[in-house]
C-alpha cells in the first residue's frame, strides 16, 4: 500500500510529537481517514522527506511524531521561471499543475492585453492562494519535496522589465532558432502567452527587453499545452527528462 505524501506548512523535529496544520489534519483525518499508527511522508519545502507515525488523534487535531529524515533528489538542474499569461476556466489551474510535475521552479501569473479575465483585490488574493494550493498538490502527487513559489500576478511589462540573468525564452511561429539550437543553460526564464496570445506590441516588448524567440514547431498549441510542451523540451534538452 502507497503512504501518502502529506505537505505540512511549519518545521519538522524528528522525536517530537507535534499536531499537524489545519490543511494537512483535514487531509489526514476527513479525506483519508487514516488511524492511529498509519505511517505518511511529510515535507514542509526544506527538500527533505521526512518519515512519520500518527501517535494521536483529539477532536480536529492529527498528532504525529517524524522519526527518519531522508535525502529528496528529484529537483531538476535546469531552473525555469514560468511567466504564463492568464487564462479563463480551469485552464490555468491545469497549466500550473503540470508545470509543477515537470520541475518548473517559480511561476508568476501576468496579465495580458488578450487575458480575459479580471482579477483584482480580494479575489486576486483569493485566486493567487488557490494557485499554490495546486503547487503544494502537485508536489505531493509528483513527489517533491521543494515547493514552487506562486508569485504575486502583475501585468506582461512589469514582468520583462524585472532584472535577471536567466536565459529569456519566448515563442514565436517564425523564429529560426529551436530548443535544439540553444546553448547549454541552467536557468531560463520562459514567457507564454494567454489564449489568444500576445498582441503585435506584447511581442515587441518581449524582444525589447532581450526575449529570445523560439520555434517550437509547425503546429499552433493551446496556452496551457504550449507551456508544459516548451517545459518538457527544456527539461529533456536541458534537464533530468530522459
Amino acid at each position: 500500500m502507497r503512504i501518502p505524501r502529506i505537505y505540512h506548512s511549519s518545521s519538522i523535529e524528528l522525536q517530537q510529537a507535534f499536531h499537524l496544520d489545519d490543511e494537512a489534519a483535514n487531509h489526514v483525518g476527513r479525506v483519508l481517514r487514516m488511524p492511529i499508527n498509519s505511517e505518511l511522508v511529510l515535507f514542509n519545502g526544506d527538500g527533505y522527506n521526512y518519515q512519520a507515525k500518527i501517535t494521536a488523534i483529539d477532536k480536529k487535531q492529527i498528532i504525529v511524531t517524524a522519526n527518519a529524515k531522508q535525502d529528496n533528489p528529484v529537483e531538476s538542474p535546469l531552473k525555469i521561471h514560468l511567466g504564463q499569461g492568464i487564462s479563463r476556466g480551469d485552464r490555468m489551474d491545469f497549466a500550473i499543475q503540470k508545470a509543477v510535475e515537470l520541475g518548473v521552479t517559480e511561476i508568476t501569473p501576468l496579465f495580458t492585453e488578450r487575458c480575459g479575465v479580471k482579477l483584482e483585490g480580494e479575489r486576486l488574493a483569493k485566486r493567487t492562494q488557490q494557485w499554490q494550493k495546486i503547487v503544494i498538490s502537485a508536489c505531493e502527487q509528483s513527489g517533491r519535496s521543494i515547493v514552487p513559489i506562486v508569485h504575486p500576478a502583475v501585468s506582461l511589462t512589469s514582468w520583462l522589465a524585472q532584472d535577471t540573468k536567466e536565459l529569456k525564452l519566448t515563442l514565436h511561429p517564425r523564429a529560426k532558432d529551436t530548443i535544439k539550437t540553444l546553448a547549454a543553460v541552467k536557468d531560463i526564464r520562459l514567457v507564454i502567452g494567454p489564449e489568444g496570445g500576445f498582441t503585435d506590441e506584447e511581442i515587441a516588448l518581449t524582444t525589447q527587453a532581450d526575449f529570445k524567440s523560439i520555434l517550437l514547431g509547425p503546429r499552433i498549441l493551446r496556452t496551457e499545452t504550449a507551456a508544459l510542451v516548451t517545459i518538457s523540451a527544456l527539461q529533456l534538452q536541458f534537464g533530468d527528462l530522459a
